[in-house]
């Protein structure tokens, strides 16, 4: 292989190093303007009880026209954080920017999103009175979701340093695909239906909301199960090293030092010859 040649690889190669954090702060981009799109977004008011029929349009042209755009860039940033993952796979080019930016970007598009549905553009004031929330998403489920990625992503930075492995399982690609599908769901829903109080599209919105809190949480069990249990046995093997010690200090201390040993013998008085 000439020189020219194996410059050319070199380069090729650095290009695929750098194309999957590429991808990467491209979702970080696409999950800002994400939420400022939604945060721009005005909810209607509408009766308790609606048919079908004069649900649709509720919503200015405006808003309709940003949740489009706003469902639009959400999934083309969700697929991007699965291209970029199965890219650094095939081409070994994972890197510790990439393992410390590819969470991150995924959290502020999916939270992000979610801080958004519970917030006041989506609560609708109804004509009979009092309000409701379009997306169904309610603050506390908010807290929780963030009180898992806390609790993981702590546990993850203490425990990975000891070598213990914390990669995604079934349930963790679960949850992510489950939250991948119900943010996009709603904002079409909310874009085309203006689901009221007693409609259909209102049951789905909250059926998929509460299955995605569920899915979240329970996904955080596996992580905090492996913590303790490798908890427990790292204690374990202190308590035998302790024991270990301990045992052998009573060894050496056996006897009062100082004093005179008896000799090793048979009785009747018959010593034998010291040496």
């Amino acid at each position: 292989m000439t020189q020219m040649q194996t410059m050319m690889q070199a380069q090729k190669q650095d290009r695929k190093v750098h194309i999957p954090n590429m991808l990467t702060m491209g979702r970080v981009g696409l999950a800002i303007v994400f939420v400022a799109l939604l945060s721009n977004v005005s909810a209607p008011a509408m009766n308790a009880e609606t048919a079908l029929g004069d649900r649709i349009g509720q919503l200015s042209s405006g808003s309709t026209t940003i949740l489009i755009i706003a469902t639009a860039i959400f999934i083309i940033a969700a697929l991007t954080d699965a291209l970029d993952g199965h890219l650094a796979r095939k081409w070994k080019a994972e890197s510790k920017f990439g393992r410390i930016m590819d969470p991150f970007a995924d959290k502020l598009l999916i939270l992000g999103g979610f801080v958004m549905l519970a917030g006041p553009n989506f609560v609708s004031p109804l004509i009979s009175g009092g309000s409701m929330q379009l997306s169904g998403v309610a603050g506390w489920m908010v807290v929780a979701m963030f009180a898992r990625e806390l609790l993981v992503t702590s546990i993850r930075g203490v425990y990975e340093g000891d070598g213990v492995d914390f990669s995604a399982g079934s349930m963790g690609k679960a949850k992510m695909i489950l939250q991948s599908i119900t943010i996009p769901i709603i904002l079409l829903m909310i874009a085309f239906a203006s689901p009221g109080p007693e409609s259909g599209e209102r049951t789905i919105i909250v059926l998929l909301v509460w299955a995605t809190v569920v899915v979240t949480l329970l996904s955080g069990l596996p992580y905090i199960g492996k913590a303790l249990q490798f908890t427990v046995d790292e204690n374990a093997k202190m308590l035998e090293i302790m024991r270990g010690k301990k045992a052998g200090k009573s060894t050496k201390s056996v006897g009062v030092p100082g004093a005179k040993q008896r000799p090793k013998g048979s009785g009747g008085g018959q010593g034998k010859k010291r040496r």
